[in-house]
């Protein structure tokens, strides 16, 4: 029997956008898909309806797949693939499988020789990065820095230093309700000369893009509380 298809199904990245940021690939194949892996179930309802499809959401089979998901619950979930069913992951925001578990189910679905299909969409890493004027070329993301406070300034110290001495951008992210917090501690453990910059509401009705050297931002009041960002430190 063939095997159905996995795709990687990109959704908003900021809560002002619509289907028109969403493209008729993409919602050619959510028109057909009717077994999905989330990150949250609610926000991908939410998503699916937002569309305007015309789905009968009712009828459309979510499975979690958040932070806390045990991958020992894959074979049971793929039944649906092996017997030729499409399924499709969908992140809480932007692309699945960077920041968040998709990419156990994509790994696993390369283990099963199940075909794995990515759809075009926005990331907030990328286009963060190539609204900062930093290295382009090499860089590392990070992820989520670590929440306690000891373990995130050591984790800066690094990555900065990493960036004087390679020139590689680094690029991170937070929580949107820590970022104010973020970029904070940013502002005081960072180098004068070192560039922060950081990419808010990326794509959304108040998106902008700042990139300036540590110097200048603690002169800065920057409101970032709730809104989702990109950051990235690096030199010029």
């Amino acid at each position: 029997m063939e095997k159905g298809k996995l795709y990687l199904i990109p959704t908003y990245l900021s809560s002002t956008n619509n289907g028109d940021n969403i493209t008729n690939a993409v919602k050619n194949v959510i028109r057909t898909t009717t077994y999905y892996l989330v990150e949250n179930i609610r926000t991908a309802r939410r998503y699916l309806s937002s569309l305007q499809l015309g789905l009968d959401i009712e009828t459309i089979h979510f499975e979690p797949m958040d932070k806390r998901f045990d991958e020992q619950a894959l074979p049971a979930l793929f039944k649906p693939l092996l017997a030729g069913v499409n399924m499709g992951i969908l992140s809480e925001a932007g692309l699945p499988a960077i920041a968040d578990p998709g990419n156990l189910a994509v790994r696993y679905a390369h283990e099963q020789d199940i075909e794995v299909v990515c759809l075009e969409g926005a990331s907030s890493i990328i286009l963060g990065l190539i609204s900062s004027g930093l290295n382009g070329q090499q860089f590392t993301f990070h992820g989520y820095l670590p929440i306690d406070p000891v373990l995130r300034e050591k984790k800066i110290r690094t990555m900065e230093q990493i960036a004087l001495s390679s020139g590689y951008s680094q690029v991170f992210m937070e929580t949107p309700y820590r970022n104010q917090q973020l970029l904070t501690a940013l502002t005081k453990i960072l180098k004068p000369d070192t560039v922060l910059a950081i990419g808010a509401d990326l794509t959304g009705q108040e998106q902008y893009s700042r990139s300036k050297k540590v110097s200048v931002w603690k002169k800065t009041f920057f409101k970032l509380d709730k809104i989702p960002c990109t950051f990235s430190i690096g030199i010029y």
